[in-house]
C-alpha cells in the first residue's frame, strides 16, 4: 500500500512539473508571435548607389543614395519600413520611393545608405524580413490592395493583445510518509 502511495505521489509530482513546462513553451511560443505582428515579407534584399544617384525614381524624386530610401515591387510610395538584416539583426527604418523590376528575385533594394546601417555593404546581397510600423499601415495595404495582394506578402490584423494573469494555485498539501519519512509535504 505504501508503494502504491509513493508511485501515486510521484506521478502527481512529475505531472504537475511537466503542465508547468508546457504552459512556459507556450508563452514563448506567443513571444514570437507578437514579435512577427507587423511582418509583411521575407526575402533577399539588395543595394544601389552611385550609378542611379542623383537620377529620377519612379515617384518623381531625385535619387540619393545616402538617404534612407528603398525600392519595391509592389508598396504604395511613402510606405515606411522596418528592414532587418536577418544575418546580424541589424535593423533600419526606409520609405519606398521607386520601384524594382517585377522580374526581379529581390523583395527590396536599398539605398547605399540604408545598406551601410544593415552592415550589408561587403555582402552585398542578405537575407531581410520587412515589417510596418503598425495596425493601421496594415490595414491601408489591404485596403490598397484590395483582392490582388501580391504572393508572399502577408497583410494580417491582429486583435490588441488581451493582458492574462495565471493565477497561482495550491493544489494541496500532499503528505506521503514512509516508516517515519516524509517524502512530500507541499506542491504547487
Amino acid at each position: 500500500m505504501k508503494k502504491i502511495s509513493l508511485i501515486i505521489g510521484l506521478f502527481l509530482f512529475f505531472g504537475l512539473t511537466s503542465v508547468q513546462a508546457q504552459d512556459e513553451s507556450i508563452l514563448l511560443e506567443n513571444v514570437h508571435v507578437a514579435d512577427s505582428t507587423f511582418l509583411i515579407e521575407e526575402g533577399v534584399a539588395s543595394y544601389y548607389g552611385t550609378r542611379f544617384h542623383l537620377r529620377k525614381t519612379a515617384n518623381g524624386e531625385v535619387y540619393d543614395m545616402e538617404q534612407l530610401t528603398a525600392a519595391h515591387k509592389h508598396l504604395p510610395f511613402g510606405t515606411m519600413l522596418r528592414v532587418v538584416n536577418l544575418k546580424n539583426e541589424k535593423e533600419v527604418w526606409v520609405r519606398v520611393n521607386d520601384r524594382l523590376p517585377k522580374s526581379s528575385k529581390r523583395v527590396i533594394d536599398l539605398s547605399k545608405g540604408a545598406a551601410r546601417e544593415l552592415e550589408m555593404i561587403r555582402d552585398g546581397v542578405v537575407p531581410v524580413r520587412l515589417e510596418v510600423p503598425d495596425q493601421e499601415t496594415i490595414m491601408s495595404l489591404i485596403d490598397y490592395y484590395q483582392e490582388n495582394k501580391p504572393s508572399g506578402m502577408r497583410l494580417r490584423l491582429y486583435p490588441e493583445p488581451i493582458e492574462f494573469f495565471r493565477p497561482e494555485i495550491e493544489i494541496f498539501d500532499l503528505m506521503l510518509t514512509l516508516p517515519g519519512e516524509l517524502i512530500f509535504s507541499r506542491v504547487k
